[in-house]
């Protein structure tokens, strides 16, 4: 039985190569997970990785991260002056990856839930210590070809608890 269609040989012959291309590509959902991981293990190393390897090595050069109250940067420069701004603030962080939650989407987006504590210049935290405070995060990552292209990270960024009044609900 013959193939039929519209196409000339020579555009599925590429069509074919490219499909091996992104399949030779593919990450399994634990290699993005190890990549995410070892993006979070950098932040508690000083913004290196375990094995070294400087934080924005781990990004496309055209990614973008967005932190809350400093908005989207674009590329590897922006996020690079948006870590220094916000790990100016901070002297110390710890990740406690016991308890993170990996949703996979089977797709390039991997969701990591999980929480923190460390020193911030107005003080320290820690997840749940009062329950309504800072520590608990939620990264979205997109990660491709082993590195990190999107990571938007949703936490709040009053790390020490010192904006209270403008929230009615919160009592001390």
């Amino acid at each position: 039985m013959t193939e039929t269609t519209d196409r000339p040989a020579n555009d599925r012959a590429a069509s074919d190569r490219a499909a091996g291309n992104r399949a030779a590509n593919a990450m399994t959902d634990e290699q993005r997970k190890s990549v995410a991981l070892a993006y979070l293990k950098a932040f508690d190393h000083g913004g290196r990785t375990v094995e070294g390897v400087p934080l924005l090595d781990l990004f496309a050069d055209d990614a973008q991260v967005y932190f809350p109250k400093w908005g989207l940067a674009d590329g590897k420069a922006e996020i690079s002056r948006m870590f220094a701004d916000v790990g100016g603030t901070l002297r110390a962080i710890t990740h406690h990856y016991a308890d993170f939650n990996w949703v996979f989407s089977g797709t390039d987006t991997v969701v990591c839930e999980g929480s923190s504590h460390g020193e911030h210049r107005d003080g320290p935290w820690r997840a749940d210590l009062p329950a309504w405070g800072a520590g608990r995060f939620c990264d979205v990552f997109e990660i491709r070809d082993g590195l990190i292209q999107r990571c938007f990270i949703y936490l709040d960024p009053d790390y020490a608890g010192g904006d209270v009044e403008r929230y009615p609900w919160i009592s001390r």
